[in-house]
């Protein structure tokens, strides 16, 4: 039990496969709701964006700009740039990799003759890479000796993020 708490790359691995879990499960959504109702998807995509909101600046944002406060810089600046370099990086990647949303026909990014299924595979793909970095520097964060870094809040952050996608693996699934 001592090597998994020493351990932050197992510990992210644990909480990369409970989040995914999660995903899972919501997906299984579809064997239970054959259709569902628009109000209900918009509600349940409301609750997952609140939760990576909530789970995005209590875990990722607010450790920032307290780590930044101990170091003696400028609070917010650390946060505010990592946090457009991360929009930049996800809008680059949007421009260029073929995709599809959601009730939409018209693939985006560079032309492909890949099937409808594959596009979203590569949407979903695109969507989870910062939720798998988060979880990855949360807990790689704790072998860093940063006292802002710690491992109740990493764990919060991959419940926070699992609960987010228990609504979007079954709003992805059940249209």
């Amino acid at each position: 039990m001592d090597y998994i708490k020493s351990s932050p790359v197992l510990l992210s691995l644990l909480a990369t496969l409970f989040t995914w879990f999660l995903t899972a499960l919501g997906s299984t959504m579809v064997f239970i709701f054959k259709e569902i109702n628009r109000k209900v998807l918009d509600g349940m995509l409301g609750f997952a964006a609140g939760v990576m909101i909530a789970a995005s600046f209590w875990s990722l944002l607010n450790p920032a700009i307290e780590m930044a406060e101990n170091m003696g810089i400028i609070s917010w600046i650390p946060a505010v740039i990592g946090f457009l370099l991360g929009g930049l990086f996800l809008r680059f990647v949007d421009m260029f990799m073929p995709h599809l949303h959601m009730f939409s026909d018209e693939a985006e990014g560079i032309k492909t003759s890949l099937k409808r299924s594959v596009l979203l595979v590569l949407a979903i793909t695109l969507h989870n890479i910062p939720e798998g970095l988060a979880v990855g520097v949360a807990f790689g964060a704790l072998n860093t000796g940063n006292t802002s870094a710690n491992l109740a809040g990493a764990i919060a952050l991959a419940i926070g993020i699992g609960l987010q996608n228990f609504p979007e693996g079954a709003a992805v699934s059940i249209p």
